[in-house]
């Protein structure tokens, strides 16, 4: 099929839109040979159709382990990649299907609807500290200390420990064009090392946490290996908070350059869960998609792809497919038909959607009712985006009438 098609991650248009670089590879063909950030290769699905089927396909897995590029491995952090491998997120059934019931009581939507009150409080509290100055940036003061207080919170995290965490994670996850081995091994041991020291410490005063319960399976029911348990903690903290972040600043974001959309919503609230449904098709923290890759061949939109290939389940292009969405590249928070594939499908659907969804609900509604005048301190097209697979604005500078 040619030679791949790069991803332009040097280039600042793309990096602001990737969306008409992504319409074009739809309309070349279904399937496409692409190399992605790190120069790793591989297949890119383009179509919703093709990616729905992907993802619910039992041939197709999760575990690196089951890649024939070897540069993936590489890529982990060398001190604890095979308890990095045993995560939950990596590994499939039986053990996927062990772990996830482990931890899946504690994000169902009667749970998760119960924390309600305790989401808009903390939010309340941190516009409470922003509204009188008459500027703020959503992405530092309300978009990443909110979802970070609440799984710190779930989870029996110190909150005062955030700062820590929060740099390793940005050490980890933040090698976007420039991956550095030596900080990603530093940052996973000061991780992994906090997170065993924390689980000791619980193992002497349990809480009603989420960790203390993971504890309790792990000592008195047997139910996890001991690096499983850390890599649960490391998954439930640093997922629980980091896709969260992008859709509160870049959803805000999204809706202020968008005046008529904005309106709408402002004027009947009822709309906001709608409205953020809307824009976790329309522009969603995960970016392209996620990678799988098949136990054996297949053959996905007419093209063969061998067993052990690399395959970008492209869900955020899916997501903009025009023979599933109507009008797709415009956004509409009236949108009814919304089935996107921003959380994923299948066995790996995201276990922590109902939260996002709340905390994006309750973030992005009092934003607008609270701060008077919202408006962007820079145009949208002047904001700097992450890259990569995680997608949002590193700032959202705005400004608005002080409270």
């Amino acid at each position: 099929m040619g030679e791949p098609e790069v991803f332009p991650y040097d280039d600042p248009a793309f990096v602001a839109d990737p969306f008409p670089f992504y319409k074009r590879l739809r309309r070349e063909g279904p399937v496409r040979r692409v190399a992605t950030v790190r120069g790793i290769e591989g297949w890119l699905v383009t179509r919703y159709e093709d990616g729905l089927a992907a993802l619910s396909d039992p041939r197709f897995s999760s575990d690196l382990r089951d890649a024939t590029d070897g540069r993936l491995l590489d890529l982990l952090p060398s001190a604890e990649r095979e308890s990095f491998l045993r995560s939950m997120i990596r590994v499939g059934p039986p053990d996927h299907t062990r772990l996830r019931r482990l931890v899946s009581k504690a994000f169902t939507a009667r749970r998760v609807a119960a924390l309600r009150p305790r989401v808009q409080e903390i939010t309340d509290d941190l516009i409470d500290a922003v509204a009188p100055a008459g500027r703020a940036d959503l992405v530092a003061d309300i978009a990443l200390p909110l979802p970070v207080t609440v799984i710190c919170e779930l989870l029996g995290v110190p909150v005062t420990d955030r700062a820590r965490f929060q740099e390793w994670t940005d050490d980890i996850l933040g090698q976007e064009q420039h991956y550095d081995r030596d900080v990603v091994d530093r940052a996973w041991r000061r991780m992994w090392g906090y997170l065993e020291g924390l689980i000791a410490d619980k193992r002497g005063h349990s809480g009603d946490d989420l960790i203390s319960a993971l504890i309790t399976a792990r000592d008195d029911e047997g139910s996890l290996e001991e690096d499983e348990l850390v890599a649960m903690a490391f998954l439930l903290l640093v997922a629980g908070y980091i896709t969260t972040v992008n859709l509160i600043a870049g959803g805000t974001a999204t809706l202020l350059a968008h005046p008529q959309q904005l309106k709408l919503v402002r004027d009947d609230p009822g709309l906001l869960p709608g409205a953020v449904e809307e824009l976790l098709r329309y522009d969603g923290p995960v970016n392209p998609g996620v990678i799988r890759f098949p136990t054996e061949d297949v053959e996905i939109g007419g093209v063969r792809i061998p067993r052990g290939d690399t395959v970008m389940i492209a869900t955020a292009i899916a997501d903009r497919d025009p023979e599933h969405f109507a009008d797709p590249d415009r956004l509409d928070v009236t949108r009814t038909e919304n089935t996107h594939l921003a959380f994923g499908h299948g066995a790996h659907y995201c276990l922590g959607a109902p939260l996002a969804r709340l905390e994006g609900e309750i973030a992005i509604g009092t934003i607008l009712r609270r701060l008077p005048d919202l408006t962007l301190a820079v145009p949208f097209d002047e904001l700097r985006w992450h890259v990569a697979s995680l997608r949002g604005p590193k700032a959202v500078p705005v400004t608005f009438t002080p409270v």
